[in-house]
């Protein structure tokens, strides 16, 4: 198995029900470190940044409203296969369409506040973790 590293956000509709220790013990139980973590208030440019790919899509303007909504816990999770493990911790992103058991299906308000966000690929993780994390904050 391949040690990897992946992004995990926790959302506004999450941090504002205090989900937070909920949420990570489950990536911790399941094997999964958080070598890296910071609370933090994105902006709208920020979000519009993060979510670029997303930019043409008709959600794009409520998305990125709702990641500025609130405080969002971002942080890297490490671990064998973390990027498919955490996307399974998660659950699918429509939380009707998620699986018992899930983040998303045990805490998502909505499609759009589904409490968590994950990397997807390799790429899309190396890409997304240094959009809010230096090198030096990157514990190992």
């Amino acid at each position: 198995m391949a040690v990897e590293r992946t992004l995990s956000i926790i959302k506004p509709d999450a941090t504002r029900r205090n989900l937070t220790g909920q949420i990570n013990a489950r990536f911790e139980e399941s094997g999964l470190r958080i070598v890296a973590q910071k609370r933090i208030q994105l902006t709208k440019d920020q979000a519009e940044g993060f979510y670029a790919v997303h930019r043409e899509r008709a959600f794009f303007g409520e998305l990125c409203d709702m990641m500025c909504s609130g405080p969002v816990i971002v942080q890297v999770l490490e671990g064998d296969n973390a990027i498919t493990r955490n996307r399974e911790i998660m659950g699918a992103t429509n939380p009707a369409n998620a699986d018992e058991g899930t983040i998303r299906r045990d805490f998502a308000e909505s499609i759009e506040a589904n409490s968590v966000h994950g990397s997807d690929a390799p790429e899309t993780a190396a890409e997304e973790i240094s959009y809010y994390f230096s090198q030096l904050e990157l514990v190992g």
